[in-house]
């Protein structure tokens, strides 16, 4: 978390690391200023940092929870994401394609560090118009990606800087920037006491278990053979292991002689066909 001097301080910070890793290659001193672009073009080599749009950051910016009770205390500090969007044009003498390289420069700086050095920022919040800044102290670093624009992007942003004429100039986006709220949350209460229960499924008050409502016991099958056992061991004079045999032997016999029976019985309730007559002599 940060506070409102985050945004001033990120644009410091990246002026201050350009200046130092951009400008080996040249004989003379490289100037950044963190401004926007000037009207009338200087000829010593001169890079330019403009923030022009500030956006909240999409993913974080409905991650931020209620901020206050339902009888209105502060319960947590509201905290705002942003995204910043640099627009870093380079000037220099066209005839030795000074602007060209102090780009290349500014490419090669940002892939190679493309996350904000706590260094930096520590060297920079010593600057008068940033003490108080504790940039220093968020745990959320400044990331630095390039932004690809087409022609109508770039016309209508060049197109908003009233009479500056089109230079080189490439776009960068720094995300993450936290900005907390100045109030102090009050603090929880602490637990006072704690109520532990255990009970067992199907008790008063006790939790349904899962799929419990919609479970259906199957019928139980354990039971038969004792039910067997119990009813062949009445008769006299049988072992109740004899009379289980006996049991199960006897619905074999029944359905073997079942087709018998409907045989026999068919041919009884069959009509009796009459005689054919014999013809009569002449």
């Amino acid at each position: 978390m940060s506070n409102a001097l985050a945004i001033a301080h990120v644009t410091q910070a990246l002026s201050l690391l350009l200046a130092s890793h951009v400008g080996s290659e040249f004989d003379e001193a490289v100037k950044v200023e963190p401004r926007k672009p000037p009207a009338e073009a200087p000829d010593h080599p001169t890079i330019n940092v403009f923030l022009y749009q500030v956006t909240p950051n999409t993913s974080m910016r409905n991650n931020d929870l209620p901020t206050r009770a339902s009888d209105g205390t502060l319960v947590k500090r509201p905290a705002a994401a942003l995204d910043l969007h640099y627009l870093i044009t380079a000037y220099g003498d066209e005839t030795t394609l000074v602007g060209q390289r102090l780009i290349g420069s500014v490419v090669r700086t940002l892939h190679e560090i493309p996350i904000l050095p706590k260094d930096v920022i520590e060297e920079t919040g010593h600057l008068p118009h940033l003490v108080g800044s504790d940039l220093a102290e968020a745990a959320q670093r400044v990331r630095f990606t390039p932004t690809v624009m087409d022609i109508d992007e770039t016309s209508k942003l060049w197109g908003m800087l009233h009479q500056t004429p089109y230079s080189l100039s490439v776009v960068y986006q720094a995300a993450l920037v936290l900005i907390d709220g100045r109030q102090t949350p009050v603090p929880a209460k602490p637990v006072e006491r704690t109520d532990v229960r255990v009970l067992p499924f199907g008790a008063p008050g006790a939790p349904v278990p899962p799929g419990g409502e919609s479970r259906v016991e199957a019928p139980s099958t354990t039971a038969a053979p004792a039910a067997v056992d119990k009813a062949v061991s009445a008769e006299p004079g049988l072992p109740v292991s004899d009379a289980a045999k006996k049991t199960t032997k006897a619905p074999a016999k029944t359905v073997a002689k079942a087709p018998a029976r409907a045989r026999k019985t068919a041919r009884a309730s069959k009509p009796p066909q009459p005689e054919p007559r014999k013809g009569t002599e002449g």
